[in-house]
């Protein structure tokens, strides 16, 4: 064993033995479902375990179908008042209700940080960007437009209204609770419509922590639900949240298997949809690229949240003529910079993955490879608990499953490639689409290669690409419509034509 795995080895031994403790302001860390303004008990409650050291940091109510379905009631009342809300007082209640996180993110940050493993650097940074897209919203409230129509004949105007869609659904993942909400429900609220969220059960913590700042912030009784529920019940709350009549919208963050089951629900009432799901993203690395740029790119696409994010760089192409700088100045990089322990620990960079299963995927995804004939450069072992030692694989194929399937985890495999459109063939050859970014100082190839990519985002010689103001969301079997921007209002919009006739020229 290594030096640098031996110290790995009793950093963890130590993150897993000692006793963690929460400590989040008594407010914040809520336990119960918020329906309707109100503070619900369920039947039965569920544990929210520390991913880190396994041990249960709370119980929370775990709602079943008719704690969704008077959530739904709830919504669907409340919605026939928001909606008459002026835009801009559902500007100045957002406003607040960002300010407020914004009052508590370190509170905050420590939920995020116990409930999903992150370090609390990126907790931090998360509660910034989760509250970044509630004051984006708040200012795209007072922006919905409708718009005036030229008609072809003098005795009538045509007016187009734009109007909410009614009820939405919002099923989140584990891996941003905060920013997965607020990115829906910031649109959601701004447009007029109300909502009911079903968080994932490793994370419901951060979804009731906002339902408190969202009461105290004003909100309106109804307008913001949240239900919480087990691994056990998420289809059966699911089939609610997808099926009811009074759901207008669903809106979904997850897997692609996942997704294509909702989408089937959703069609037999023809809701409207918005998915974000799978991403797969290239990492293409062309020999113009300033290597060092490319390298700080990587780790930081790679290894934020341990690979735990669906625009995580997952295929890594870099060209032979500076396949090997790379992979030695990466190796460097990856020494210098990653610490695994618990995300409460100041120096921790790499946390735990979000429970064992993850780690076993990562782990068989390593062993398919080296039998395949790729070589461990770094990394490569499964470790205590649900911790996986950041891995860097060199000669990678396309035939490995690593490159076949999405990765979510701190696993980094390099494939060589010769030309242009080899790069952009195996980067294609995916059939889902979110992200996908590379590195190159050519400008005539920049714009070949970005026009090229079969993505919804590109990232030009940048690893981190999201923001509040710019459009979220894939191509091919990524996903369904966009979050964020100026077109994230749009999803909870409907177009209402009018014509008003009869006039006198």
């Amino acid at each position: 064993m290594s030096a640098l795995s031996l110290q790995r080895s009793g950093r963890l031994s130590a993150a897993t033995q000692r006793l963690y403790s929460l400590n989040a302001a008594a407010p914040l860390l809520r336990t119960r479902a918020y329906v309707d303004g109100q503070w619900v008990s369920a039947a039965d409650a569920f544990p929210v375990l520390d991913p880190a050291t396994g041990r249960e940091l709370a119980r929370v109510s775990d709602c079943g179908p008719e704690e969704a379905k008077r959530a739904v009631h709830a919504a669907y009342t409340a919605f026939h008042a928001w909606k008459r809300v002026t835009a801009k007082e559902r500007s100045v209640l957002l406003r607040r209700w960002f300010d407020l996180l914004t009052q508590h993110k370190e509170e905050l940050a420590k939920i995020i940080t116990f409930e999903s493993g992150k370090p609390m650097r990126e907790s931090v940074g998360e509660v910034a960007y989760s509250a970044s897209f509630l004051e984006w919203f708040s200012e795209e409230a007072r922006r919905i437009y409708g718009d005036i129509v030229p008609a072809s004949a003098t005795d009538r105007k045509l007016l187009l209204l734009k109007q909410p869609v009614g009820v939405a659904s919002i099923i989140t993942p584990w891996n941003f609770p905060s920013a997965m909400i607020t990115r829906k429900v910031g649109a959601a609220l701004a447009a007029g419509c109300t909502v009911v969220v079903k968080p994932a059960e490793d994370t419901p913590l951060s979804a009731l922590a906002l339902a408190e700042l969202a009461e105290k912030a004003g909100i309106p009784a109804g307008v913001f639900n949240v239900v919480p529920c087990s691994r056990e019940k998420t289809p059966s709350v699911g089939q609610v949240l997808c099926t009811d009549p009074l759901v207008a919208k669903i809106s979904f963050t997850g897997s692609t298997a996942t997704g294509k089951l909702l989408l089937k629900m959703a069609a037999d009432t023809v809701k409207r949809v918005s998915m974000e799901l799978g991403g797969h993203a290239p990492f293409i690395v062309f020999d113009s690229a300033d290597v060092d740029k490319a390298v700080g790119g990587a780790m930081a696409s790679k290894f934020r949240n341990s690979g735990q994010t669906c625009v995580c760089s997952n295929r890594f192409l870099v060209q032979s003529g500076i396949y090997q700088l790379f992979l030695d100045k990466l190796g460097r990089a990856m020494d210098a910079e990653l610490r695994l322990g618990h995300g409460s620990e100041p120096d921790t960079t790499q946390g735990p993955l979000i429970n064992a299963r993850a780690a076993e995927k990562v782990a068989h995804q390593i062993s398919d490879a080296v039998s395949h004939g790729a070589k461990v450069l770094r990394g490569g072992k499964r470790l205590e608990g649900s911790f996986m030692e950041p891995t860097l694989l060199a000669d990678v194929s396309t035939e490995m499953l690593c490159t076949r399937e999405e990765t979510f985890g701190p696993l980094l495999p390099v494939i060589r490639f010769e030309t242009e459109e080899e790069a952009v063939a195996v980067a294609n050859s995916a059939n889902v689409g979110l992200a996908g970014y590379f590195y190159s100082q050519d400008v005539s190839q920049i714009w070949r290669v970005a026009e090229a990519l079969e993505v919804g985002m590109v990232g030009v010689n940048e690893g981190l690409l999201s923001a509040p103001e710019a459009p979220f969301g894939g191509v091919k079997q990524s996903g369904l419509g966009r979050e964020g921007s100026k077109y994230g209002v749009d999803e909870y919009l409907e177009v209402k034509y009018m014509c008003f006739g009869g006039l006198k020229p």
